[in-house]
Formats: structure tokens, C-alpha cells, sequence
């Protein structure tokens, strides 16, 4: 799935972090046992408390342009995108990973590691996070501008890699509203845009359960990661969100 591969690229969070990252010990296909049982570990607040939040990306690039729903409640997330016809569902809740294909109706489970929960909070948005992520890649603040009508801080990387350079909201929230990678090695630009942000939306919690009926690939962390290092990706799905699967290590 080439075209996968590039809408990796495309909406890799963790701005070239390796997505080859991986999971742990598998849960059966549509057992909720084992994500109910780390949020009963981490003591989540009541249900009540969960933020939810809505946005979407729409990303462009060489390869065309793609769009991706998502949405959150607490430290749940849904992703949904179109790749060359195929619907890829990512679903990320307490110690799994899940990503599939709608069209195919495969996948891979993965758990996520420690890192990666560790992170997890009822306030915090699991998606949208590109600030913290590039502020551990040594960000600095370049300008202020205004994007979509906002007034928003600029902030810029610039490494062998590259350059990325994120307008986000000048409040509490710091919303990402526009994300620009130039790729050295390619000398390619990507663009992505936020656009539709909304919070406080009423979802239950069933929309983040992946589909039972799927036939998902089960790996251990380690067990992805050693294979993702050495033969390349596992699994018929690309790993779009890194950061959520093994955190910012």
C-alpha cells in the first residue's frame, strides 16, 4: 500500500519520529477487557469529565490532497482518513493501538507502551499536541501571526531533517491551526491545516471501539518494533500517530 506510506508521511505526529513503533501483548479482536482494566488502574474521573473534541486535518503535498476526521473524548481517540479508496480507521484507547482497514477489513492491535499511557489524561487532547511535539525537538518561538483570523505563535525546528514550522493559537489551548514540513531529502513541502475545531461534543464511549468483525494482527511492542527495524512495516496498515503508540521517546 504505497499510498499508505505517504499519508504516513503526511500525518506522521510525531514529524519524522519513526513510525515503525510498536505494541505489546494483544487482546482478543473486540475485547474491551484489557482497556477498561488500565483505566480503572489510572483512576480516570467520572465519564462526565472527559473532554471531548472534534477537528479535522486537511493535508497536501505532492501526492494530492487528503482529509482526517478526528475525535476525542478524555485520552480516547478516533481517526478516520481515505487512502487511494480505503477507509483507515486508527483507534487508540487505554493500552491499545488499533489500526484497520475498512475496505480490507484487516488490521493491527498493538499496545501501546508505558511511555505512551503514561501520557494519557481526561483534560488533555490526544490529538493536536504538535507544539509539545516539537518542542521536544528543540522548537523556539520565530513570529506571531494571524491564521484563519487567529493571532497565533510560530514556532520553528530547522535540523538535518528538515524544517517544521506550526502556527498555534495564542491561548491556553494552543490549538495547532498549520503545520509546514519541508523535507531536505526530498526537497518537498507538506502542508496541513486544522480546520472545524469543536469541543464539549456528546459521544459515547462505543464510537471508540474498533469494529469486532475486523481480522486484526496482534504484536507485542517489542515484537513490532524488532520487525518495523529490520524488514519494515508490519501488518497491512501504516502507523500514522507514533507518539500515541510509544510516546515522544
Amino acid at each position: 500500500m504505497k499510498a499508505a506510506r505517504v499519508l504516513a508521511f503526511f500525518f506522521a505526529v510525531g514529524f519524522f519520529v519513526a513510525s515503525d513503533a510498536a505494541a505489546a501483548e494483544a487482546v482478543a479482536t473486540g475485547d474491551e477487557a484489557a482497556p477498561e482494566a488500565t483505566e480503572s488502574r489510572m483512576a480516570v474521573p467520572p465519564k462526565s469529565h472527559r473532554v471531548t473534541w472534534y477537528a479535522q486535518a486537511l493535508a497536501r503535498g505532492a501526492a494530492g490532497i487528503n482529509v482526517t476526521y478526528f475525535w476525542s473524548k478524555g485520552h480516547m481517540l478516533r481517526a478516520e482518513t481515505v487512502v487511494s479508496g480505503h477507509k483507515i480507521v486508527t483507534i487508540v484507547r487505554g493500552d491499545r493501538y488499533y489500526a484497520y482497514d475498512e475496505v480490507n477489513r484487516s488490521g493491527v492491535s498493538i499496545r501501546r507502551t508505558p511511555e505512551a499511557v503514561a501520557l494519557d489524561a481526561p483534560n488533555r487532547r490526544p490529538f493536536g499536541n504538535e507544539l509539545l511535539i516539537l518542542e521536544e525537538q528543540g522548537a523556539e518561538k520565530v513570529s506571531e501571526e494571524d491564521v484563519m483570523g487567529r493571532p497565533c505563535d510560530v514556532f520553528r525546528v530547522t535540523d538535518s531533517r528538515g524544517r517544521r514550522d506550526l502556527w498555534v493559537t495564542r491561548d491556553e489551548l494552543r490549538i495547532p491551526l498549520r503545520v509546514e514540513v519541508y523535507d531536505r531529502s526530498r526537497s518537498t513541502k507538506l502542508y496541513t491545516d486544522y480546520v472545524n475545531w469543536q469541543s464539549g461534543l456528546a459521544i459515547s464511549d462505543d464510537f471508540f471501539v474498533p469494529d469486532p468483525t475486523i481480522d486484526f494482527d496482534v504484536f507485542e511492542f517489542e515484537e513490532y518494533f524488532r520487525h518495523a527495524t529490520t524488514k519494515g512495516p508490519a501488518g497491512p496498515v501504516p502507523i500514522l500517530y507514533a507518539d500515541l503508540l510509544r510516546g515522544f521517546k
